[in-house]
């Protein structure tokens, strides 16, 4: 099945920077258009990147989007073993990537070729065309709880009016500078920190990961990410909550502010919280949370300058409906996915998010946790474990905080520490402080210090960066049962 081409999203003035030079709009687009001819020559039907962010990584998104191929990004942190999945359940037919890398597949066709000034190969890969969704311009890769990555299939529209939303919500900002801070591959930063950028003419910041701090899926060095932002001085940035925790955490500690350049530093993947915000805001970070999923196209809310609620994840972008099942799951629709890969099911007009959440009086959308996490303790009250988890992160000796109790009669956590040298008396105290904000039934009765970070690499971690609860429960259970049988 042909895939939709996805339209054309440089605006004119649009352009890359990689820290050395500057690629503007007609060398952007006449890049773009080399690469389209050669995918278009080698046969491609379905291509892969597997790389770092770069110029590169960009023109091939667009290259694939011109010549009507379907792209799918895969993040250099999957294991062999996800990779070798989505490139078989994908069908995909070509690899896009660096030499080192390409000795995942040893069997291909290498085909050296240079992008954007970057010598990377093109390998050809035997496969069997899949049944795809009508549509499909982009699968994008969820690693889930289980670690086997899911393939949501996106379309060109849905995508475009993703974009379209965020770039109509945030033009009051003027932003015409952005710095990329996420691994392209996540589908977060493709869309609001590529594609609605460009399609405004702005100018996106393009580094190498490590340049802005961000190692593999999980280790984050702020005092880059700072040197970074006072480089290039951005107007905006997207980060993941525990990026945020850090970088705030650093500037207080160094007594620095960031950069008065920054309009907007957008920030989702998870539960964020009043306190953080306001800790951020604190030290000159203008740190706005937001919502959304891969089955909308990336992000369906988000708190604005003037229409802004801390603790909330703001209320629905211009593409976006959003509304509440009888049982309080978080319906969405307006830019909806076309389906999963290798799953025929039709896609319903409003998509069950699995988030359980609330929307107030003046529209802001409250997410309190995934459906399925849900605890019923053993006197039979229902908690939502990210909500304890974010009082607990909220706090500044808490990294990390899994928590657990279902038919129990009291809730326990396991910790890891902002820093390794905290006592086992600041992660109470920290603990003390939470369960002030939480109502009895949600406070953490006992709790045990983690045997090591949730990371993909510890084992303990997604590849996106969500806790494997499992995995941290069957790690932990002993501890767990000394601390209850501990608790007076």
């Amino acid at each position: 099945m042909s895939p939709a081409p996805l339209m054309n999203v440089l605006a004119a003035g649009a352009s890359l920077n990689d820290g050395q030079r500057r690629i503007d709009h007609t060398a952007l687009q006449a890049q773009v258009a080399e690469l389209a001819r050669t995918l278009r020559d080698q046969g491609t039907r379905v291509l892969a990147t597997v790389m770092d962010n770069s110029p590169a990584w960009v023109v091939a998104d667009l290259a694939a989007a011109q010549a009507g191929l379907v792209h799918v990004p895969l993040p250099v942190f999957f294991t062999p073993a996800q990779m070798a999945h989505a490139t078989r359940a994908a069908g995909v037919d070509g690899v896009l990537t660096s030499a080192p890398l390409a000795a995942l597949w040893p069997q291909a066709m290498a085909v050296p070729c240079e992008v954007a000034g970057q010598p990377l190969t093109l390998l050809r890969l035997p496969a069997t065309a899949v049944p795809l969704p009508a549509g499909t311009a982009k699968i994008t890769f969820t690693s889930g709880t289980t670690g086997t990555p899911k393939g949501v299939c996106l379309s060109g529209p849905a995508m475009r009016r993703v974009a379209d939303g965020l770039a109509q919500a945030l033009q009051p900002l003027g932003i015409t500078r952005h710095l990329c801070a996420l691994p392209f591959a996540v589908l977060l930063e493709n869309i609001a920190g590529l594609m609605a950028p460009l399609s405004q003419g702005a100018e996106c910041i393009v580094l190498p990961l490590a340049e802005v701090g961000l190692q593999g899926s999980s280790r984050f060095d702020p005092a880059r990410l700072q040197a970074a932002v006072e480089r290039h001085q951005p107007h905006s940035l997207i980060l993941l909550p525990q990026m945020l925790r850090a970088w705030a955490g650093w500037l207080q500690h160094q007594q620095q502010r960031a950069p008065a350049s920054l309009r907007m530093v957008a920030v989702g993947g998870a539960s964020v919280g009043a306190a953080l915000i306001q800790a951020a805001r604190a030290v000159g970070i203008p740190a706005h949370e937001g919502y959304g999923l891969s089955e909308g196209a990336s992000v369906q809310t988000l708190n604005l300058p003037g229409a802004d609620r801390p603790g909330s994840a703001g209320r629905a972008l211009p593409h976006a409906q959003l509304r509440l099942a009888t049982d309080g799951e978080i319906e969405i629709r307006g830019s909806l996915f076309a389906g999963y890969l290798g799953d025929p099911s039709p896609v319903p007009a409003w998509w069950p998010s699995g988030d359980l959440g609330e929307i107030d009086a003046e529209g802001f959308v409250h997410v309190r946790g995934r459906k399925k996490h849900v605890l019923i303790t053993a006197y039979g009250r229902n908690v939502s474990p990210e909500w304890v988890e974010t009082a607990l992160r909220s706090e500044g000796a808490i990294a990390q905080a899994v928590v657990f109790g279902e038919a129990q009669a009291e809730l326990s956590a396991v910790l890891w520490p902002m820093h390794p040298a905290a006592s086992d008396a600041d992660l109470q105290a920290a603990v003390n402080a939470a369960n002030q904000t939480l109502p009895d039934y949600a406070r953490v009765g006992n709790w045990v210090r983690a045997g090591a970070a949730f990371t993909v690499e510890t084992g303990l971690a997604t590849a996106n960066g969500r806790p494997q609860r499992q995995a941290i429960l069957a790690q932990h259970a002993d501890a767990l049962a000394a601390a209850a049988c501990a608790t007076p």
